[in-house]
């Protein structure tokens, strides 16, 4: 299959974030093989089709458990601890793996429909919920979740993946849509040593540890006590040194940061869940002055309660000026980056993220007949790219192709009934409400 999009803009969210003007992305066999202006491009003879308005690379989500679209509007005016202990864990463990694959397929499709081609996802039934992104066309990094609580096996938790990754290998599925990784889930839901027996399980297998860490000022208290900090305990524990995702990371050191850097640690920012649970605000600007890969992620539709990156990247971006009170902390562009390339970054990958040659060819068409880009698509590169983060976020959201095959056409997903989707997630979340009176 080859096929050339040629669109008016293209920001190939390289690490300058350029604006291309009449411009082209060349697909062949699902991987990308030119991008650039449309006068310097090599001849090409498949497919050639013109959008009106601007190409960015499918955004990267690096922190999700997606399949919640069933829990969502639980327990919305919990903080953390209560929103978890009194409805997301109770309701989850009579969620049945159907009820999983249910969910992350809606949650699949609302993510395409907003340009999230890519979401880490750490949560339980992995089939299930890997056969609904199959389903969907879009890609997951899928980290089955490990707590070590009444009614679960750590240990079994753990050797469900470690078997599927020896089986499967790390990546598989058409354009290497799935990649396997453990999703142990905190600090306070596992001890020290079980934590350091699945870094290895993980480092074994060039598998994505991801993790919650100091998410709340009170949810790791036992481990401030005993390490000084969450990370400090990552590391006596030796669960650093492999690909580590630290998803949250709110209140985190001076010191905590320098380690993450030194470590090659990933952050997956939750900016909308962080604040609708009251947690606190990230040190974004600090992070990344350190060197330290920040993706976004939204968490879960039960606590943000939305699935839309690009209006985590601009809540993002207001956090970081407000909290240090400087308009130049985070600008667009640092914005549009953290969603994309950044994301995938922090997740380890050098394969999406952005349009550049080789990568796989995820990739998003934004309308831009809306009032955000009425100044007009030959403004200034600052202006352009200040309008979509800051104005249009992903209404205008049209087209998705993932690996080059297009799953969203005139903003309604190519592979699956959206009402069909929506359907299937009310009748679980009404057995639930049954189940739960």
């Amino acid at each position: 299959m080859s096929l050339r999009l040629h669109a008016p803009v293209v920001l190939p969210c390289d690490p300058t974030c350029s604006v291309l003007r009449d411009a082209v992305v060349d697909v062949v066999d699902g991987r990308i093989t030119h991008v650039g202006p449309l006068a310097d491009a090599p001849a090409f003879d498949g497919e050639v089709r013109t959008v009106p308005g601007m190409l960015l690379p499918g955004l990267v989500n690096t922190h999700a458990h997606s399949p919640m679209t069933v829990l969502r509007g639980l327990g919305s005016d919990l903080p953390l601890l209560r929103w978890l202990q009194e409805q997301m864990w109770p309701n989850e463990a009579r969620m049945t793996a159907a009820d999983v694959g249910t969910g992350m397929l809606l949650g699949a499709v609302e993510m395409l429909r907003r340009g999230v081609t890519t979401s880490a996802e750490m949560y339980f039934h992995g089939p299930e919920l890997v056969s609904s992104v199959l389903a969907a066309g879009s890609r997951v990094v899928f980290g089955g979740a490990i707590l070590d609580v009444p009614g679960m096996d750590w240990r079994a938790l753990t050797g469900e993946i470690s078997s599927w990754i020896d089986a499967d290998g790390l990546r598989f599925g058409p354009g290497e849509r799935v990649e396997l990784a453990y999703g142990p889930h905190s600090a306070y839901t596992l001890s020290a040593p079980q934590l350091t027996s699945i870094a290895a399980e993980a480092r074994e297998r060039g598998a994505l540890f991801m993790v919650h860490v100091a998410e709340s000022p009170f949810e790791d208290e036992a481990a401030r006590a005993e390490f000084g900090s969450v990370p400090a305990l990552l590391k006596a524990s030796d669960v650093l040194g492999g690909r580590v995702l630290s998803a949250h990371s709110v209140h985190l050191s001076d010191d905590d940061i320098a380690l993450y850097a030194s470590f090659g640690v990933g952050v997956a920012h939750c900016p909308s869940s962080n604040a609708k649970l009251a947690s606190g605000i990230a040190r974004v600007r600090d992070l990344l002055n350190a060197g330290v890969n920040v993706g976004l992620g939204t968490d879960g539709p039960a606590s943000s309660d939305d699935l839309d990156l690009l209006a985590a990247a601009r809540l993002a971006a207001l956090f970081a000026r407000v909290s240090a009170m400087d308009a130049t902390a985070l600008g667009a562009a640092q914005a549009l980056l953290m969603a994309t390339r950044g994301g995938a970054a922090a997740l380890g990958r050098d394969d999406i993220g952005a349009l550049e040659t080789g990568r796989w060819a995820d990739v998003v068409h934004v309308d831009v007949d809306d009032p955000a880009f009425a100044t007009g698509l030959d403004a200034p590169d600052e202006q352009l790219l200040a309008n979509l983060v800051w104005a249009a976020g992903s209404r205008r959201v049209t087209d998705v192709w993932v690996a080059g095959d297009q799953v969203v056409a005139g903003g309604e997903s190519t592979r699956v009934d959206r009402h069909e989707a929506q359907a299937g997630v009310t009748a679980v979340a009404q057995r639930l409400r049954s189940v739960s009176r």
